[in-house]
C-alpha cells in the first residue's frame, strides 16, 4: 500500500476523517489534491499550483525519528533546512538518532512514508511521539502539509495548526 488517499480507509484516522474534525473544530484549511508527492522535491515540482502569490507560507519536511531508548520524534523542518542527525540529537538532549521504520511509523503516528505531517499527531499523541517544529513556522502567515496521505495537502493559518495542536493536547517544542 502506498500512502495516497486510494488507501486512506485502512489508516486508524482517514484523511476524510481527519477533515471533518478540522471542520467540526472550526479550523479552516484550504484543500489540495495532486499527484502523490513523496520527497521534497516532489513537492516543489507542485508549489506553483498550490501557492497563493505573496503569502508567507511554509513549506515542510517532516522527519520520523528514534533513539536509542526508543523514543519517537516528529520533527518538522522548512523544506529547505539542512539538518544532521547527530547534531539534531545534542541539540535536542536526546543522544543520537535515526530513521524509524515504516512499521513504527504506521505503529506511532498512523501513516506511511511520503505522508508525514504535524497532522500525524493526532495519532502520536496518544502514541508519546514527541513533537519538535521549526521556529520558522512562528513568522508563517501558511503552513502546507499532508492531511495524512500524500496525494493532497492542506494550507492552514498558523493559528490554525496551533489551535489543531492544542485541540488534541499535543505539547511541541520549538527548534531554533
Amino acid at each position: 500500500m502506498d500512502a495516497s488517499s486510494t488507501f486512506q480507509d485502512t489508516l486508524p484516522v482517514s484523511s476524510d476523517a481527519l477533515l471533518a474534525r478540522l471542520d467540526d473544530w472550526n479550523l479552516p484549511y484550504r484543500l489540495y489534491t495532486h499527484v502523490p508527492l513523496r520527497t521534497v522535491e516532489d513537492a516543489k515540482s507542485v508549489e506553483g499550483q498550490l501557492m497563493v502569490p505573496g503569502e508567507d507560507a511554509l513549506r515542510l519536511k517532516n522527519l520520523y525519528l528514534r533513539d536509542k531508548k526508543k523514543r519517537n520524534y516528529l520533527v518538522t523542518l522548512e523544506q529547505s533546512r539542512e539538518i544532521d542527525l547527530k547534531a539534531l540529537g545534542a541539540e535536542l538532549g536526546v543522544g543520537s538518532l535515526s530513521f524509524g521504520s515504516a512499521d513504527r511509523l504506521f505503529q506511532n503516528l498512523g501513516i506511511r512514508p511520503g505522508a508525514v505531517s504535524p497532522l500525524a499527531m493526532i495519532n502520536g499523541v496518544q502514541n508519546n511521539v514527541q513533537f519538535f517544529m521549526d521556529a520558522a513556522a512562528q513568522q508563517a502567515d501558511v503552513i502546507y502539509m499532508h492531511p495524512l496521505v500524500n496525494d493532497r495537502t492542506v494550507a492552514m493559518a498558523r493559528g490554525d495548526v496551533m489551535g489543531f495542536l492544542d485541540r488534541i493536547k499535543c505539547d511541541f517544542s520549538w527548534l531554533p
